[in-house]
């Protein structure tokens, strides 16, 4: 967690009064938001206006297999092709795998890249390649796309422009955080299960003992001895920029906006048993309402891709069916809510697997070809972009690479590839390297 408190707190006798406060205040709530807000005001907003696109993307962790899912081969050996039988799709001639039953017949309401070559094969790596568009750079973190939209948008509502579901992002090269942007540009991030009955949000819900009547007279007590403090304070310009920032969480707790967008335990069960009764599920349907509430980014994270054994039941009982159900329904749910034009939805995850499946029934690292999708704000349902070889194994049509995939995302989201941010000792750095997909973009 960050540093809540300013430097400014202890003295030879010990914690101050007004900071004695301001722990059982904001600390007992588990909160850095001050700081966060202090931090974030410091930072000078740049670049031309932007359009009001949202994003949520998900993120499955491990290395999602493009053979078994979105690009099988049926006509190859079955040490390639698997155990799973193709179907039919909502486009004529495109099949995906048994798998993925709704997926297939919801196809017009996204599109398909099966042509990215992930030009890496590394855990860790790709999170912070793949969330970022830039290949990793030991001596410097790029910022991962919801970190630009935090710096560049800001806040839209008092909810966190930049929100991460699930702990599910590999952080051994600081993947999916603002890097040289700063840390308040970082994901809030929610690691509770919105599934459980007792789903609450630690930084948001007060714990127990703490109810916002408590809240309240603790704020005016922090006022009265502010008030008695600045009467002898030599800065007092200096104390009032740190109560904005206080203000400020304490608005984030207490808002309207904030207290509805997790209270998912209000919505219409039968749509909540449309998402499916799972984490990842009731993440994608937490996601719609935060974006509804005035998220700008939200990455929902989700585990366990890393099939290098048992691919096929893993796949099978565990990690498709809950995808196969929500992605569709994130969608379904979006358009009908009148979202879907102006949320871009994306799906991405490490690399694809080998073709060839190993003696332990799994498949391993593919470097140089996977599968991503991408929904909403104007990318043309059904479009299924790009081939690979027989075996699966390399794109032959319509190759795509990780930074092409970012400069659709910040061209969808009204971002320039042509930005430059700043790191700390002033270096400047292009946002965006790749060339856009023309064939789902229009510029």
């Amino acid at each position: 967690m960050l540093n809540l408190l300013p430097s400014r707190l202890w003295t030879c006798e010990g914690i101050e009064r007004r900071a004695f406060l301001k722990l059982g205040t904001l600390t007992g709530l588990g909160l850095s938001l001050p700081t966060w807000f202090a931090a974030k005001q410091a930072q000078a907003r740049q670049g031309r206006p932007t359009t009001d696109v949202n994003c949520i993307l998900i993120w499955t962790l491990g290395g999602t297999s493009h053979h078994d899912t979105f690009d099988p081969k049926p006509n190859a050996p079955a040490s390639i092709r698997g155990e799973f039988s193709v179907i039919d799709t909502a486009v004529p001639g495109v099949k995906f795998t048994e798998l993925l039953p709704r997926m297939a017949r919801e196809l017009k309401r996204y599109a398909l890249l099966r042509s990215w070559n992930p030009k890496n094969g590394s855990h860790g790596v790709a999170d912070q390649y793949c969330l970022s568009g830039h290949p990793v750079n030991p001596s410097l973190t790029y910022p991962c796309y919801g970190a630009v939209v935090s710096q560049q948008k800001g806040f839209k509502t008092r909810v966190p422009p930049h929100i991460q579901l699930g702990n599910f992002v590999d952080r051994t090269f600081n993947g999916g955080t603002a890097g040289y942007l700063g840390l308040e540009h970082n994901p809030f991030e929610i690691q509770s299960d919105p599934n459980v009955g007792t789903f609450s949000v630690r930084d948001i819900t007060p714990p127990a003992g703490i109810d916002m009547g408590r809240l309240a007279r603790r704020r005016r007590m922090l006022h009265t001895l502010d008030s008695l403090q600045r009467s002898l304070d030599a800065q007092p310009a200096a104390f009032a920029a740190l109560d904005q920032h206080y203000q400020a969480a304490l608005n984030l707790i207490t808002a309207p906006e904030t207290k509805r967008a997790f209270e998912i335990d209000k919505e219409n069960p039968r749509l909540r048993d449309s998402y499916g009764r799972t984490r990842f599920g009731q993440s994608c349907l937490l996601a719609r309402r935060l974006i509804e509430s005035g998220a700008r980014f939200v990455t929902v994270s989700d585990g366990g891709w890393d099939t290098h054994q048992n691919n096929f039941n893993a796949l099978k009982k565990n990690l498709v069916p809950h995808i196969d159900q929500a992605v569709p329904q994130l969608l379904i749910d979006l358009e009908e809510r009148g979202l879907l034009a102006t949320t871009l939805v994306v799906w991405m995850t490490d690399f694809g697997r080998t073709p060839k499946i190993n003696s332990a029934s799994g498949r391993d690292h593919w470097a140089s070809a996977g599968f991503a999708i991408l929904a909403g704000a104007g990318i043309p349902g059904g479009a299924v972009l790009g081939r690979t070889d027989e075996e699966g194994g390399r794109p032959t049509h319509n190759e795509y690479f990780t930074e092409d995939i970012a400069a659709t995302i910040y061209t969808k989201l009204g971002i320039p590839l042509d930005l430059i941010t700043y790191t700390p000792d002033g270096r400047p750095i292009r946002l965006n390297e790749g060339r856009i997909i023309r064939e789902w973009v229009s510029v």
